[in-house]
């Protein structure tokens, strides 16, 4: 939602919208009542999305390359499968020129050697020493190996992850710190391949085939060709050998079992546990085309919180499905259902805040956990009666959380609370969705809209501007467009609230720009003078509702923020969209007056609830 400015550029409400429930920090500063979520959407809910693929171009404005459908329409369900099967993600694959959507596989073999009975010690961490693991692989083999360190993808979900003492290391090293999205532990963010197609790790030396960090590589690289990864429940940690890696496929299998046995005996040590417990990430999503050795019951067991109910899987985007249908049998999908209703909205706080979700009698429960305990930040999902759902979750809870007040269950619809006032349960009102019909916001005739239309009709003059689907080669502009964003709304008249809000949205607008496709969320940029000045995300919440999840302009541009909006409208109306769901205001009076002044049709009412404890 972009702010609102008078046509001499006196600005009087907070500018575009940026993701910003659920956070840890936040989860502490806020009431208790108000917490991060994690939203998703399964594709068969947009399945009605129309093709708009030709050019249109007025003023200076040109729409490139069907953005319009591009930016939202969904990918099926069957493509999106076959996309993200392993066996299509290999490097050297034929098909990959016709598949620009497949994952992308990692193989970091490096330098080997075969003595695993002594490993060195080193320092990491402040207080913690790690033994560097052996190599299965030598010399020879990696030489001759094509595919290692490089990635077809620049948002692969299999680049190596760094632990805070790692890029420590890397960066001592002399890869650049701006590599590493997240300090306290992140993955690699990668470069362009200089001398073919795709990418490679920053530390990888295309020339000479060699790792210049090799002697500190991280944990993530030592144990390759091996793998840690979820079972396809996400419910048990597994160790297994990657079956990419050419050299493996010609390894005798008794050296393949005495080399994991070696790392077997680190990993289940208290050192390796305590480390792999500090950074979950290093533990993979499943992945058919790894054959599995061992199951990792101690492992599991740190990684999954004391108190917790076995039955509880991490959430990741495969479960998006699972999500829509959940959906389906609660039947809560309507015009007055809030974007909290879809999986996109929750998953992109999974890097602050751990969620999980359970499913029994057929009724589905989202949870996360913030520093302070657990809560739910949508109600059950199920087909049976509400109530009796809710007090199953805040049994749940309250074992888990003790006498804590954390327990509560967020996004309470007003017609789900009115099956719920009963003794026991306890009320309070959060801030509600901004509904708008999407003709009025694409049109923005009358004098209601002058202003808005003022400041589009500025930006179509006085600029040229390009209208693009996002890609991820975009990525890169795009982080750096938001840090211009953030500095220039810090230096604007940020609450402390808007400013932590304003920190914690960098994880989340990250993890959009590198998995929106795997979630659900479709995008675009805007470009002038070939520089990306704006992006937006959002996704279909229902077949006839548009939401907006994020929305970055550059704040120097006067007018860019109020045309990125309408012309999203424009194209969501384009593609059958009758309302636009703008999200809350997150508390912020600004931006309340922002979204204020586009007149919006309703207001949704959505609650917390708590249960009164004796």
């Amino acid at each position: 939602m972009p702010e609102v400015e008078s046509c001499s550029g006196k600005v009087v409400g907070d500018p575009n919208t940026f993701a910003r429930h659920n956070c840890s920090r936040m989860a502490t500063q806020r009431s208790r009542a108000a917490s991060g979520e994690r939203v998703g959407q399964e594709a068969s809910i947009c399945a009605n999305a129309k093709p708009f693929s030709h050019v249109r171009q007025w003023g200076n404005v040109r729409h490139q390359n069907g953005v319009k459908s591009a930016m939202l329409a969904c990918t099926s369900a069957t493509d999106k499968r076959a996309a993200t099967s392993p066996r299509r993600r290999g490097w050297c694959n034929a098909d990959r020129v016709r598949d620009d959507r497949k994952q992308t596989f990692l193989a970091t073999v490096r330098h080997a050697s075969y003595d695993w009975g002594s490993m060195d010690l080193r320092t990491v961490d402040s207080k913690q020493t790690m033994r560097v693991l052996p190599q299965l692989v030598p010399d020879s083999a990696c030489g001759r190996c094509d595919v290692c360190c490089r990635f077809p993808e620049v948002d692969s979900f299999l680049r190596p992850y760094f632990t805070h003492q790692e890029i420590t290391d890397a960066v001592a090293r002399g890869v650049p710190d701006s590599f590493f999205p997240n300090k306290s532990g992140s993955q690699v963010e990668l470069v362009k391949n200089p001398m073919d197609e795709g990418y490679l790790c920053p530390a990888f030396d295309s020339q000479s085939g060699l790792c210049g960090i090799y002697d500190v590589r991280p944990l993530d690289c030592q144990l390759y060709p091996l793998a840690l990864m979820w079972d396809a429940l996400g419910r048990e940690i597994l160790l297994g050998w990657d079956s990419k890696c050419p050299f493996m496929c010609d390894a005798v299998p008794r050296v393949i079992h005495e080399y994991a046995e070696s790392v077997l005996g680190w990993l289940t040590t208290e050192g390796g546990l305590d480390k792999i417990a500090a950074h979950p990430h290093l533990v993979g999503r499943f992945q058919d085309d790894v054959i599995v050795l061992q199951a990792l019951p101690h492992l599991t067991a740190r990684l999954v919180p004391a108190r917790v109910d076995p039955q509880l899987c991490p959430l990741m985007p495969s479960d998006a499905p699972q999500f829509a249908k959940a959906l389906e049998r609660a039947h809560v999908i309507g015009h007055d259902m809030p974007a909290a209703f879809a999986f996109p909205y929750h998953y992109i706080w999974t890097s602050l805040l751990p969620y999980w979700w359970m499913e029994f009698d057929h009724t589905l429960f989202l949870f996360a956990k913030s520093p302070d305990g657990w809560f739910m930040p949508l109600p059950p999902l199920g087909a049976g009666p509400l109530d009796q759902a809710v007090e199953q979750a805040f049994v749940m809870m309250q074992s888990w959380n003790g006498p804590s007040p954390v327990s509560r269950i967020e996004n309470v619809m007003e017609s789900q609370r009115q099956r719920l006032e009963c003794g026991g349960i306890q009320f309070c009102q959060k801030d509600g969705d901004y509904l708008y019909p999407v003709s009025a916001l694409a049109a923005l005739a009358g004098d209601h809209y002058k202003s808005q239309r003022a400041l589009c009709n500025r930006v179509t003059r006085e600029q040229t501007i390009t209208v693009e689907p996002y890609r991820a080669d975009d990525q890169a502009d795009c982080v750096r467009l938001y840090g211009r964003w953030a500095d220039q709304k810090r230096n604007g008249h940020l609450d402390q609230m808007g400013t932590l809000l304003l920190e914690d949205a960098e994880m989340a607008h990250r993890l959009v720009l590198q998995e929106h496709e795997r979630i659900g969320l479709s995008g675009m940029v805007v470009r002038i003078r070939e520089d990306i000045a704006a992006y937006t995300f959002g996704y279909w919440l229902t077949p006839q509702t548009w939401c907006i999840l994020l929305e970055v302009a550059d704040r120097s541009i006067p007018g860019l923020a109020q045309w990125v909006f309408r012309e999203t409208c424009r194209t969501a109306m384009a593609q059958g969209a009758v309302s636009i769901n703008a999200m809350d205001d997150a508390g912020l009076p600004g931006l309340r007056a922002a979204k204020l002044a586009y007149r919006p049709s309703a207001i949704l009412d959505t609650w917390v609830i708590t249960r009164v404890t004796a």
